[in-house]
């Protein structure tokens, strides 16, 4: 989208599933910080997105930890943050971004056009997070959220799962098939004091059974629950 043109809100709300009532938010979300500021203040001036992405990164910032905080209570602080960290790194919003087309309404000069801008990873982030502040600025706190959980959850939810642990990920996996937890035992260990080794067998009674050795119990359950579970899910 060239300098001066305007949105095809319409198109737009098609996209990203939220129609504005103030067209001037999304147009300074939408444009470019090498599209110039115009001459004089007030009418004749033209902002860019950069106000609002310095909002936009705040609002999602809320709104992500609250989703990681009621998702997985039992998670202490550590695996939060890390989880949060996946979620709102640039490179998880660029991939938003680009699924979501802004690229295509983006307002830039022809030079950032012509050097491939619209595609670049850190102005989809950029402009991701500036129409998050619009959002909010436009429909309230609500709205932004809304939008946040419609395009984060499914990523959330690929992040918990890379997240938890084998033992923990099998043991979900029995619940929802309406299955015994997991059963461990010890098939055998060797070795001296200072470098055991452990067999570990994972076992679902009626649908299978892993094993796995290795220099502890816990290391070797890991590893036995894995392999069940690779097993098991289709």
């Amino acid at each position: 989208m060239a300098p001066g043109s305007t949105v095809d809100l319409e198109a737009l709300g098609e996209r990203i599933g939220y129609r504005f009532r103030r067209p001037e938010l999304i147009r300074e979300a939408l444009t470019h910080p090498s599209v110039g500021h115009g001459s004089g203040a007030g009418r004749g001036r033209r902002r860019n997105y950069d106000r609002l992405e310095f909002l936009g990164d705040r609002v999602l910032g809320v709104v992500i930890a609250e989703l990681l905080h009621n998702r997985d209570p039992r998670a202490d602080a550590g695996r939060l943050a890390r989880r949060y960290n996946a979620l709102v790194r640039g490179e998880t919003l660029a991939g938003i971004a680009g699924r979501l087309g802004l690229g295509d309404f983006l307002m830039m000069s022809p030079g950032e056009r012509q050097s491939g801008g619209a595609a670049k990873p850190a102005i989809l982030a950029n402009t991701l997070e500036a129409l998050i502040a619009a959002i909010h600025l436009d429909g309230g706190f609500e709205a932004a959220k809304g939008f946040i959980v419609a395009h984060w959850s499914e990523l959330a939810e690929q992040t918990d799962a890379a997240a938890k642990d084998a033992k923990t990920a099998l043991q979900e996996w029995a619940h929802a098939q309406g299955l015994p937890a997991p059963d461990y035992r010890i098939v055998s260990q060797a070795g001296p004091d200072h470098a055991p080794r452990f067999v570990i067998e994972a076992a679902i009674p009626d649908r299978g059974a892993a094993q796995a050795e290795a220099g502890s119990k816990r290391r070797a359950e890991q590893a036995a629950a894995a392999d069940l579970l690779a097993r098991l899910k289709p």
